[in-house]
């Protein structure tokens, strides 16, 4: 007995014990993983945001921002990888109702890179970064939009889903197209060309309208849903944050996108439209962070509850951190245009927040990963 206790605390301590072998990373890899690029990506553009001109702050924003990159890139050969060593296991997903929700994270995880390049890119790299930025928003565009039409139509057809089983989860492949559109914000005004400029602006309204609206109906799902059926299982405690995700995420488009689109509007003829489209912008982001602070109220009174009952560890903590960041950056955003200092010291607030979680759900993924407990496909348990 003392040399199997021995055996199991040495076990522990090897890289990857829990998993038969090394090949189950890959096996095991699912786009649950690509959460963890959208929490250390919008740290890095939060920071930067709120650092204020303090070189240390935006020194380590800089570098979560590279390292991110490494990240996202690591990330994408272990799924390819599993796509092409193991695609009778891979394609399983799209029958499951949970992990399949999960493919949005990868475009929104891939816009925090590309606004990256906007943000930190143009200083260091100069014109060739808004190229990058450019090329990778076009691509982002097309998988956003692909996982918000596919995967409703798997759970319209293919998947099982119940009301009581209902999680904001299902908001995740319907937000991508949002996100895209806010990089289209920051993007559009560093073209060259004003027709290049308006291309990329329209389709990024076009982006937020095929996000937002739905996100919003699923949240009137979703207040029935917890309403009628009380709070999800523990496991799924940190979904209750994703909620604010949609709509920090569409404030923050309406306002980049109503800041940008003077300028490309008058370049392109269209004056008669500039002032009010800025006007709708700051007012419609406005009224969605007003009720964003419901749900931040909301989430938090949720997560004191689910820590007063015990709240185990698993990937889906990274869903407290994307959007605490997202609203973190709208709230940053909407200093800069109200001369009110207590939204921009409300802001920095939510950027440490943000810093202190991301610590503490990297640090346990670090673990976890060491360990091999995290890499678990749930479309594969019947293997």
């Amino acid at each position: 007995m003392h040399f199997d206790r021995m055996r199991a605390v040495s076990s522990g301590m090897r890289p990857l014990s829990r998993l038969d072998k090394p090949r189950e990373v890959v096996r095991q890899f699912t786009p649950n993983w690509f959460a963890a690029t959208m929490g250390t990506g919008i740290l890095a553009i939060s920071l930067k945001q709120a650092a204020d001109g303090v070189p240390l702050i935006e020194g380590i924003a800089e570098g979560l921002w590279l390292f991110n990159i490494i990240l996202f890139t690591l990330f994408t050969s272990l799924y390819a990888a599993r796509w092409i060593f193991f695609f009778d296991g891979a394609k399983r997903i799209f029958g499951h109702s949970v992990v399949s929700m999960f493919f949005g994270c990868i475009p929104m995880g891939l816009a925090t890179i590309i606004n990256g390049f906007l943000i930190f890119g143009t200083s260091r790299f100069g014109a060739v970064a808004v190229e990058i930025a450019h090329a990778l928003w076009w691509l982002d565009v097309a998988m956003a939009a692909a996982c918000g039409i596919a995967i409703p139509y798997m759970m319209f057809t293919r998947q099982s889903h119940s009301i009581d089983q209902m999680t904001a989860v299902w908001l995740l492949p319907m937000v991508a197209a949002e996100v895209a559109a806010v990089s289209g914000g920051l993007l559009a005004p560093h073209l060259a060309g004003p027709h290049s400029q308006l291309t990329v602006l329209i389709l990024s309204y076009v982006l937020w309208a095929l996000s937002v609206p739905i996100a919003m109906s699923v949240l009137v799902v979703l207040v029935l849903r917890l309403a009628v059926h009380k709070l999800p299982h523990a496991s799924m405690a940190a979904s209750s944050w994703l909620a604010l995700g949609p709509i920090g995420t569409g404030a923050l488009g309406l306002m980049t996108l109503g800041g940008a689109a003077p300028a490309i509007l008058n370049a392109n003829g269209l004056d008669r439209f500039s002032g009010p489209v800025e006007g709708i912008g700051f007012i419609a982001g406005l009224l969605l962070w007003g009720y964003g602070l419901w749900w931040l109220a909301m989430a938090t009174l949720v997560t004191v509850r689910y820590l007063r009952e015990g709240l185990p560890f698993n990937l889906g903590w990274w869903g407290y951190t994307f959007p605490i960041g997202v609203y973190a950056v709208a709230t940053l955003k909407l200093g800069t245009i109200l001369p009110i200092p207590a939204i921009h010291v409300f802001g920095v607030a939510l950027v440490v927040l943000l810093a202190a979680v991301w610590m503490v759900v990297a640090a346990r993924t670090l673990r976890g990963a060491w360990r091999g407990d995290l890499f678990v496909a749930p479309c594969l348990k019947a293997d």
